[in-house]
């Protein structure tokens, strides 16, 4: 599989930590410190969307993660996996710039009461918008800290009127290989499905973001609104969301379906669980050079091991 951990990140794929106040400070600051060549000549902060637009009447969360440095906007824009656009880390970023995420809208089916399709904007509108500063954990063992904008999923969803049948909620995202050119390759069966039981979709961590460090979300980092579940495995949380369906079963998802072996459905953060290829024991955070313990759950067990009672976490995986 593509997916692999990296033995190491390379200091010229991590920046300093102040340079999300400033892009064009960034640049200086990059050329300054003889750090910006390879950057600048591969184009990454100069495809995707160069500029995001601010969100407003963001309001701070009581879940989030707190004691933490943040890691900076530009590494959070610039190193992350949307196999989408490529599969190396700079893909996003450096081949986002021809995707188009407005207007936008997805489709609720399934079971429900209220099925139907919504634009962005009505999705969004009724809700406040929170930040929410949580943990990402990727299963390659590298670490971020995001302070995400979005909206309690379990809100959204209940909009629709889930019904009793509804025991999983299924995620797909958009297919548009003409503006995504990861999809022309076969890397991943297309397009890119997630799916989550419903006591996991309602739990209050469970976001739909649609922003991060206060401003619209980048081409490269999902746009226009993605899932974030902060204690599975970063490859758990779809970007660019077309499709929610409500199901009776348990959906298929991408990389499960591409190797059940090392990929499970829950995909929750264990470090007692070793990838068959890796140890998931440790960590490298983005902006630091010792590794650190991964924690269970990616330390959110208090809120969040109740979900999982009775259930053999290694067997399930």
């Amino acid at each position: 599989m593509l997916i692999t951990k990296p033995s190491d990140i390379k200091p010229s794929e991590i920046t300093s930590k102040s340079v999300y106040l400033s892009r064009r400070n960034f640049l200086k600051t990059s050329i300054n410190t003889g750090i910006a060549g390879s950057v600048a000549s591969s184009g990454i902060l100069m495809s995707g969307n160069a500029q995001a637009a601010k969100l407003d009447n963001i309001q701070k969360s009581p879940y989030s993660t707190i004691g933490e440095d943040l890691t900076d906007y530009d590494s959070i824009t610039t190193y992350n996996n949307f196999y989408e656009f490529g599969t190396n880390k700079e893909d996003p970023a450096k081949y986002s710039g021809q995707f188009n995420p407005k207007p936008w809208s997805i489709q609720v089916d399934g079971e429900c009461n209220k099925p139907g399709e919504i634009g962005l904007e009505d999705l969004i509108k009724p809700h406040t918008l929170e930040e929410r500063i949580y943990r990402l954990r990727c299963v390659e063992a590298w670490s971020m800290v995001i302070p995400w904008v979005g909206i309690p999923l379990g809100d959204i969803l209940k909009r629709f009127e889930p019904t009793a049948n509804a025991k999983y909620v299924a995620f797909s995202t958009i297919f548009r290989p003409d503006e995504m050119p990861g999809q022309r390759s076969r890397v991943l069966r297309w397009p890119y499905l997630e799916g989550l039981r419903i006591d996991e979709a309602m739990h209050p961590l469970s976001i739909l973001s649609v922003g991060l460090y206060g401003e619209e979300l980048l081409n490269q980092s999902g746009a226009p609104i993605r899932l974030v579940v902060p204690w599975k495995y970063g490859y758990k949380s779809i970007k660019s969301i077309v499709k929610i369906s409500f199901v009776e079963k348990q959906p298929r998802t991408a990389w499960n379906d591409s190797a059940p072996n090392e990929y499970g459905f829950y995909s929750n953060v264990n470090p007692n669980r070793n990838h068959p290829r890796w140890s998931q024991k440790k960590e490298r955070r983005i902006g630091e050079f010792l590794k650190r313990e991964t924690l269970m759950f990616n330390g959110y067990a208090n809120q969040v091991a109740s979900l999982y009672e009775g259930m053999n976490l290694l067997k399930n995986h």
